[in-house]
C-alpha cells in the first residue's frame, strides 16, 4: 500500500469512528477550543472572546459591563433632572426686560469681534442697529462689507481716521470723535433703534477727546429698551459701575508677537 492509499483508509476510519461511537477528533478539538474560549481562561491567556451578543448586538442581561453602563447612565440621568429643576426655577425668576449698557474692555483680543456678533444676532431676530466706529476708519472691513447688505436695518458711520498713532494729530482726533459723539447720540435717542454700538469709544476717553461727564448721562438716560455696547481697551472705572455687563479679554498669546502680520476675516 502506498503512501496515498493509507492516507485514505486513515480518513475513513476516523470517519467510521464518528459514527454512531460520538464525534471525530476534529470535531472534538474544535469543540473544545470553543469551549475554552467561552469559559473562564487562565491568566496566561493573551486574548478572551467577548461575553456572547444577543440579536442585534446587545449584551445579554446580567452582563457586568452593560450593568455598569446602565447605572452609568441612571446616574447621569437623575444628575441632569436636578440640573434642569434648579435651572428652571432660576430661570422662572428672571422677569425682568430692558436695554443693557454693555461693556467690552481688556487687552486681549475680541472686544470689537464679540460686539459684532451681537450685531449679527439682532439682526437675525430684525432689530435695528446703529454703529459708530470712533477709531478704525480707513481700513476696509469684513464686517462693513456685510452689514452693506442690509441697508434698512444697519446705519454704519466709521468717522475715525485711525489709530492716534497714524494721525498724530490731536486736534483732528478730537474733532473725528465729537463728530462721532454727535451721531451716536442721535441713534441712541431713536427709540427705533434697538442696538447701538460704539465701537473705541474707551479709547477715545482714554485720550481725553471726549468726556465721561459729558457722555454718561446720555447714557443712562437712553431709551428703556435700547442696548448701548462699549469697545475699546482701559475702560473707565466710573463706565465699569455703570454697565450692566462688563467683559474684560484677557489676553494669553497673540500671533503678532510671532511675527503674524493682521490677516482678513481674522482682524478685519
Amino acid at each position: 500500500m502506498n503512501w496515498e492509499e493509507g492516507k485514505v483508509g486513515e480518513e475513513d476510519e476516523g470517519k467510521g469512528k464518528g459514527k454512531g461511537k460520538g464525534k471525530g477528533k476534529g470535531e472534538r478539538e474544535r469543540e473544545g477550543t470553543e469551549t475554552s474560549c467561552q469559559g473562564t481562561l487562565s491568566p496566561d491567556t493573551p486574548y478572551q472572546r467577548p461575553p456572547p451578543l444577543t440579536k442585534g448586538g446587545l449584551w445579554k442581561p446580567g452582563n457586568k459591563v452593560q450593568d455598569e453602563a446602565a447605572e452609568n447612565g441612571a446616574r447621569h440621568a437623575e444628575k441632569m433632572a436636578k440640573k434642569k429643576a434648579v435651572r428652571d426655577r432660576i430661570q422662572a425668576g428672571r422677569t425682568i426686560e430692558r436695554g443693557l449698557l454693555i461693556v467690552h474692555t481688556g487687552k486681549g483680543k475680541g472686544k470689537s469681534t464679540a460686539a459684532f456678533g451681537m450685531v449679527l444676532r439682532a439682526l437675525g431676530h430684525g432689530m435695528k442697529v446703529g454703529i459708530v466706529q470712533f477709531v478704525k476708519g480707513r481700513r476696509e472691513t469684513g464686517e462693513r462689507t456685510v452689514l452693506a447688505r442690509f441697508p434698512d436695518l444697519v446705519e454704519l458711520h466709521a468717522h475715525g481716521e485711525g489709530f492716534t498713532w497714524e494721525t498724530q494729530n490731536r486736534e483732528r482726533d478730537i474733532a473725528a470723535a465729537r463728530e462721532s459723539w454727535t451721531v451716536a447720540q442721535r441713534l441712541i435717542a431713536d427709540p427705533a433703534v434697538a442696538l447701538v454700538v460704539l465701537d473705541e469709544l474707551n479709547v477715545v476717553l482714554r485720550y481725553g477727546y471726549l468726556s465721561l461727564a459729558e457722555i454718561l448721562p446720555i447714557l443712562l438716560a437712553r431709551p428703556a429698551a435700547t442696548h448701548v455696547i462699549i469697545t475699546g481697551r482701559n475702560a473707565d472705572p466710573a463706565l465699569l459701575d455703570a454697565a450692566d455687563l462688563a467683559t474684560e479679554m484677557t489676553q494669553i498669546k497673540h500671533p503678532f508677537r510671532d511675527g503674524v502680520k493682521a490677516q482678513a476675516g481674522i482682524e478685519f
